[in-house]
């Protein structure tokens, strides 16, 4: 399951005075810290009041997540998972789901198979295989429902899983209300001050799976799987 982008965290609301030697001398608590930065505004280089720490390893990334709330200079600060500046712009990508769509599921793929796998990232409440009510053929997708946001977002960041020998790809379930709302924060600090891209959709080859672009799946029950 390691992967680099698990180990890096978002920080946001904090004091306009914290520095990062304080943000590091907060967080090194829970492990070794590869990175730690303060976002400040360029021009004024006033602090942005969020900024990322990336752990050495998820573990330690883990156990600072687990020990939420943090308290840093006296402001309770928001940590969650660091969305990377692939997916920053992405609509929903902020999103916090414990909902996740699972697309390019086999026949042969079983919903407690989704339990095992999914279970690594944390508490899985249920999964869900979707199948047509007329013919009970299944559609190739189905939802994760997860205990909490950060074992839904620490999914959420392996795109692609390997389930039963297949490739599956996953992505938040996102309410469309929910899509444009903002839900800002997250993203790496490289992809901070750009305009998001307007993708086109990209289709989905025969595996379900989409071939790139903004399009994604198409919309199920109410929710849009960005």
């Amino acid at each position: 399951m390691e992967n680099s982008q698990l180990c890096k965290l978002f920080i946001g609301g904090l004091n306009v005075q914290t520095s990062e030697s304080g943000l590091r001398g907060h967080f090194e608590a829970f492990g070794t810290l590869t990175d730690c930065v303060v976002v400040v505004n360029p021009q004024t280089k006033r602090s942005r009041c969020f900024g990322f720490v990336t752990y050495s390893n998820v573990e330690e990334a883990d156990a600072a997540m687990a020990a939420s709330p943090h308290a840093v200079d006296g402001n309770t600060v928001e940590l969650k998972r660091a969305v990377s500046r692939e997916d920053s712009a992405r609509p929903g990508a902020h999103a916090k789901v414990k909902k996740l769509f699972v697309g390019g599921l086999k026949g042969d793929v079983a919903e407690g198979d989704l339990i095992e796998h999914f279970s690594q990232f944390g508490t899985v409440e249920k999964a869900e295989i979707i199948a047509d009510k007329q013919s009970g053929k299944k559609r190739g997708f189905g939802f994760v429902y997860f205990q909490n946001h950060d074992a839904a977002d620490k999914a959420a960041v392996v795109k692609f899983h390997p389930i039963q020998g297949h490739r599956v790809e996953v992505k938040k379930a996102v309410p469309k209300e929910d899509i444009h709302s903002g839900g800002g924060g997250g993203g790496s600090r490289s992809s901070r001050g750009g305009r998001g891209g307007r993708g086109r959709g990209g289709g989905r080859d025969q595996n379900g799976l989409s071939k790139g672009g903004g399009g994604g799946y198409n919309s199920y029950g109410g929710y849009e799987q960005i």
